[in-house]
C-alpha cells in the first residue's frame, strides 16, 4: 500500500488558523493571523517553501529564525505573535502532524523573548532613508505598463505618507478620500483606542497622492460611487478588477516587504515593517525639535513616557557630544 501524501506546511496553517477562527475572537483570529502571516514570510526568507514542504521540515530552527525576525516590531506585537506560533507549535503536537518537542520550543521563546518595557525603539533609518530616496524619484523611469505605474504612484505615496506622519498601518489603509483637507493637508482618523485625532501630512506626501489620484481618475470615475467614500489607498491587483477596493494591512505590509527587497535586497526582509516609519517619523520629530511634548503630540501617544522611549542618543551622537564635550576642550 502506497505511503499517503504528507500534509504541507501550509495545509497546516490553514487547519490551525481554522481552529482558531471558530475558538477565538474576531480580533484574536486578525491577530493571530498576522502573526502567522509573518512567520510564513520568515520561512520564506530562509527558503522553506510552505506550498510544497512537509510539515516535517519544519524543525525548531524556524522557531529561532522567527524569534529574531520579531526584533523589528515592539514587544508587545512580538509576544502577540509568539504566542501565536506558540499555539500554532500546540496544535501540531495535538493533532499528532510531526514530531515537536514542545518544552524546547517554548524554552527558546523564553531565552529569546523581551521582557516588557525593556526595549527602547530600533529601526535602521539610513536604509528607511534610503528607500525614501528611491519613492522620490521612482517614476523618472519610463514605465510600458499603465497598471504598473499605477501601483508604484500608490506605493511612493503610501510609504512617503507612513514616513511624514506616523500613520500605523491601519489607519493609513483606512483612510478615504474625503477623509483629507487638501487646503490644510491634515485629516481627522479614529485612532488607537477609537480616540479621534488630527495628523498632518507633509507636502511631498500630499503632492505624491495628488499625483496617484490624477492617474487613478478614470477609475475612481467609472465606480458610481462618491468620490469622498472611496479608499485613499486601493488595491490594484487581479483580485481587485475593475473595482476600488480599500488596501488590508496586510496589503500594506506586503508593499513594504517587496520595495525593502527591491532597494536593499532579500536578506533585508523582515528588518523594515511599516512600523519602522512610525518608528523613523517619531524619532525624527524628537531630535530635530529637541521637544518631548510636540513628539507626543503629533504621534498621538497617550503616555508621554511611550515617547520618552525615543529619546536615546545613537552611537554617531555619542561619538560626537564625547569630542565636543572632551577632545576638543583638551585641545584647548
Amino acid at each position: 500500500m502506497d505511503n499517503p501524501t504528507p500534509i504541507t506546511i501550509q495545509q497546516c496553517i490553514l487547519d490551525y488558523l481554522d481552529t482558531v477562527k471558530m475558538a477565538r475572537s474576531k480580533n484574536t483570529y486578525v491577530t493571530y493571523r498576522n502573526g502567522i502571516n509573518y512567520f510564513q514570510q520568515v520561512l520564506a526568507v530562509h527558503h522553506l517553501e510552505i506550498k510544497t514542504s512537509p510539515i516535517t521540515d519544519l524543525t525548531e530552527e524556524a522557531v529561532i529564525w522567527f524569534t529574531a525576525s520579531l526584533k523589528v516590531y515592539s514587544a508587545s506585537t512580538e509576544r502577540l505573535y509568539l504566542t501565536a506560533m506558540n499555539g500554532f507549535y500546540d496544535y501540531l503536537a495535538a493533532e499528532n502532524l510531526t514530531q515537536v518537542n514542545l518544552p524546547r520550543i517554548k524554552m527558546i521563546i523564553r531565552q529569546r523573548a523581551r521582557k516588557p518595557g525593556q526595549r527602547l525603539p530600533q529601526f535602521p533609518a539610513n536604509q528607511i532613508e534610503q528607500i525614501i530616496e528611491t519613492m522620490l524619484h521612482l517614476t523618472e523611469k519610463n514605465y510600458t505598463n499603465e497598471n504598473e505605474y499605477l501601483r508604484d504612484l500608490r506605493d511612493r505615496s503610501f510609504l512617503l505618507t507612513l514616513a511624514d506622519t506616523g500613520l500605523r498601518v491601519h489607519e493609513a489603509c483606512n483612510l478615504h478620500r474625503g477623509d483629507i483637507d487638501w487646503n490644510e493637508g491634515q485629516a481627522i482618523i479614529i485612532g488607537k483606542g477609537n480616540r479621534q485625532d488630527v495628523v498632518r501630512f507633509s507636502s511631498r506626501s500630499m503632492t505624491a497622492m495628488k499625483e496617484y489620484l490624477h492617474k487613478r481618475a478614470p477609475i475612481d470615475g467609472n465606480s458610481n460611487r462618491p468620490l469622498p467614500s472611496l479608499p485613499l489607498f486601493a488595491r490594484h491587483d487581479k483580485g481587485s478588477g475593475d473595482k476600488i477596493k480599500p488596501m488590508t494591512t496586510t496589503t500594506g505590509r506586503n508593499i513594504v516587504a517587496e520595495w525593502v527587497e527591491k532597494i536593499l535586497g532579500k536578506e533585508a526582509v523582515g528588518t523594515i515593517t511599516p512600523h519602522s516609519f512610525r518608528h523613523y517619523f517619531v524619532t525624527r520629530v524628537l531630535r530635530s525639535s529637541g521637544n518631548l511634548k510636540l513628539a507626543q503630540e503629533l504621534a498621538r501617544h497617550r503616555n508621554i513616557t511611550v515617547t520618552q522611549r525615543y529619546a536615546h542618543l545613537s552611537n554617531d551622537e555619542l561619538d560626537k557630544g564625547y569630542s565636543q564635550a572632551i577632545e576638543e576642550n583638551n585641545k584647548k
